[in-house]
């Protein structure tokens, strides 16, 4: 078989590979200058991101420097919803109170004596069985009564300079046997002394005593500053400042009852 009729492909080409050195070289430095020409576009021709930030907080405070501000302090002073809503006892109030009794101290009744000095001569003799006499008694004084306290309404300064009010004669009658707090209303007086307006602040703690307390205050009336019919109102505070005199419901029998 001569060198002519054989294949070509299989023949071995041994001819040594070609130099590719400028090639790779080539593309290094297109890469460099395509890096160059971005960083350029986007570091320099486009303008730098502008960084807002954020408005300074504020606070707004209501001052009395005007007449708006002092408006709005009067009316949520007088309109305060979170005061009148309150219907049941406070928190901090006992669920069964003690009653409040004065403390009578023992040396008030009784005048304690001096023991006289032992002698500096001691008798040893057996003391006799028959003494001469009865052992002294002494009575002590009874205990002095507890002060009664009445029921009082105290009135803030807008309502003690309209004068002494007359108030009606009033038989507090409690619904429950717990000691009551002291209940405060907003009330509102005219010209001609009569009491227009009567909002509860605070509760006793007794439903009925509060209606009580409420109606006791509102037929009230103050001395007369004229006789005219305007709406002239004075606002003030009353605080029903509980006695020992209040009635306290009746024991209910635990007896069981005849069939």
């Amino acid at each position: 078989m001569n060198a002519a009729t054989t294949d070509a492909s299989l023949i071995f080409n041994w001819e040594g590979p070609r130099r590719r050195k400028w090639a790779i070289a080539t593309f290094i430095g297109a890469s460099l200058l395509l890096h160059a020409l971005c960083f350029y576009i986007f570091q320099i021709v486009y303008p730098p991101t502008v960084v807002l930030l954020p408005p300074p907080a504020r606070v707004g405070l209501i001052t009395n420097n005007s007449e708006e501000g002092r408006a709005l302090l009067r009316w949520i002073d007088a309109e305060d919803p979170a005061l009148t809503a309150v219907t049941h006892r406070q928190p901090e109030a006992w669920a069964r109170a003690l009653p409040k009794l004065e403390h009578v101290p023992s040396y008030l009744t009784q005048q304690p004596a001096l023991k006289e000095l032992p002698p500096l001569v001691v008798d040893l003799r057996p003391p006799s069985p028959q003494p001469p006499g009865p052992a002294p008694m002494l009575n002590r004084e009874p205990a002095p009564h507890p002060i009664t306290a009445a029921t009082n309404v105290a009135l803030s300064e807008e309502m003690v300079s309209l004068g002494k009010p007359a108030f009606p004669a009033t038989k507090f009658v409690a619904l429950t046997n717990e000691l009551p707090d002291n209940a405060r209303f907003r009330i509102a007086v005219n010209s001609r002394g009569e009491v227009r307006y009567c909002f509860p602040i605070n509760s006793s703690g007794d439903a009925g005593l509060n209606e009580q307390a409420r109606r006791h205050i509102a037929l009230a009336r103050f001395p007369a500053r004229s006789t005219s019919t305007d709406d002239a109102l004075t606002w003030g505070m009353a605080t029903v400042e509980w006695g020992n005199v209040v009635a306290r419901p009746a024991a209910r029998s635990t007896s069981p009852s005849a069939p």
